[in-house]
């Protein structure tokens, strides 16, 4: 069977944090979203973590789901218009934290973010209490800093339990990240030390993805995993992971992640095996796929300064300096620049269009494939012309999602036909084009989000309809 999973995202109780971050709520738009499993986020900070224990049960499998599960939850959702089918796909939680380490190591601040994920509650109760031995002030925030290095949290979390998956998060970000240009590692092993064995993964970040990270021999031993960092309802499932085992369980994720979630490298190197969904892993767990932001629209893919409007590429970089022209400052460093400093090989992949959906595939590497996504409201935001979250692209998106069944369903399995019963002809086109990455991104840089164009300037979405794909959809969540 194949899961969704995005295991990156924060509660109320961090700041710069949605207060509909609560777990109702976050398993309605989970639902509709698309997403199996979605993390707790926040297990450190105590009055969540008391909501966790109250409003969560364990399962025989390492995941929590809702005590709600029951009449007044259903009713509730029913009245916010989420689709029946919706509704009756359960979604389970893992238990998660992001922790901020900031310390000094090497003659150098470092500021580095680590995900850590558990199978139980009480190996939350442990962490925790040593992290609050250790003079940790958790309720300060959700996401909360900690003046230790980065290797000896990882020490702590495998101390409080053996099955504890630590990973590093965003990891190109020049801010906070094991890589970041301004205050990161250039290894792993630099940032872990005798720990770093035991680091079997790495979150990716929204402005790199798996490709770029293919290019570093120092990640050829972790699997790529690509999460949210959703702070709002709404950027759930921005980027997520996709699981292949025989159950939906903590223990499938933990051994996907420590297995690498490569395929085979026999099957992956066959042209006619490339399809995601008929080539079979060679283990009992996999990471099937990723499903991408366009790295260029992260927030911090090119170098610039945003207060002074300027940014530019590698080459520009190299070319010109990093001072900025406008401020004479010392420019951020952004994440394309950083791959390019550490890159060990100039990794080509392959993009194969497998039913209308454009699919990147490494060449001659047993890596998982992956596809890159513009979120649905924004697709529908550009045809109306709109900002994304207005009453006009929430209806149409609702519509979109209640009749097909979920966001990733719209996006990425429902034929042209099917889309046509719940969109316009000019939504259904946008979603044909991101499909087949017909799209133009202005890149982010410093902190500002990039600028997807769906359509050129000047040109009108209301062109003649694409023709319907005659191939059957890719079944992506099948069994």
């Amino acid at each position: 069977m194949k899961f969704v999973a995005d295991l990156h995202l924060h509660s109320k109780y961090s700041r710069a944090v949605s207060q509909d971050m609560v777990l109702s709520k976050m398993a309605e738009w989970a639902k509709m979203k698309g997403i199996n499993v979605l993390a707790t986020g926040d297990f450190t900070h105590p009055f969540w973590f008391e909501q966790l224990k109250n409003e969560l049960e364990e399962t025989s499998t390492g995941l929590f789901r809702l005590k709600t599960n029951d009449k007044r939850l259903m009713q509730k959702n029913q009245a916010s218009d989420v689709s029946q089918s919706a509704l009756d796909k359960e979604v389970y939680f893992l238990l998660s934290c992001e922790i901020s380490s900031i310390y000094s190591q090497g003659g150098k601040g470092r500021r580095i973010h680590t995900l850590v994920f558990f199978p139980s509650l009480k190996s939350v109760e442990k962490f925790n209490s040593t992290l609050i031995k250790k003079g940790a002030n958790l309720r300060s925030d959700g996401r909360p800093i900690v003046g230790m290095p980065a290797r000896d949290l990882a020490q702590i979390a495998f101390e409080a339990d053996e099955k504890a998956l630590v990973i590093p998060a965003h990891v190109w970000t020049p801010w906070f990240s094991l890589f970041g240009s301004m205050s990161g590692f250039d290894s792993v092993e630099e940032c872990f030390g005798d720990m770093a064995k035991y680091i079997y993964g790495i979150e990716t970040g929204l402005s790199s993805d798996p490709a770029m990270n293919w290019r570093v021999e120092d990640l050829d031993s972790r699997a790529i995993l690509s999460f949210s960092d959703a702070h709002s309802l709404e950027k759930m499932g921005r980027e997520a992971t996709v699981f292949e085992a025989e159950e939906m369980s903590y223990g499938s994720i933990y051994d996907a992640i420590r297995l690498l979630g490569n395929w085979d490298a026999g099957v992956l190197g066959k042209k006619e095996s490339s399809n995601p969904e008929t080539k079979k892993p060679s283990n009992r767990s996999k990471i099937a796929f990723t499903i991408e932001f366009h790295p260029e629209e992260g927030k911090y893919h090119y170098t610039g300064h945003r207060d002074c409007n300027f940014s530019q590429n590698v080459a520009q970089t190299k070319k010109n300096g990093d001072i900025c022209p406008v401020c004479k400052r010392k420019l951020t460093v952004g994440v394309e620049h950083r791959v390019e400093d550490l890159a060990t090989r100039n990794t080509k992949h392959e993009t194969r269009n497998i039913n209308g959906v454009n699919w990147n595939f490494a060449d001659g590497m047993t890596r998982s494939p992956f596809v890159s996504l513009v979120p649905l409201a924004e697709i529908i935001a550009e045809v109306e012309g709109s900002a994304i979250k207005t009453k006009k692209v929430f209806d149409q998106y609702s519509a979109l999602v209640n009749g097909i069944g979920s966001e990733f369903s719209v996006l990425l399995k429902a034929s042209p036909d099917e889309l046509r019963q719940y969109a316009s002809a000019k939504v259904v086109e946008g979603i044909e084009k991101v499909r087949r990455g017909d799209i133009k991104i202005d890149p982010g840089y410093d902190g500002k989000f990039g600028e997807v164009q769906i359509w050129e300037d000047g040109q009108s979405a209301d062109k003649e309809e694409s023709k319907a794909n005659e191939e059957s959809q890719l079944n992506l969540f099948a069994g």
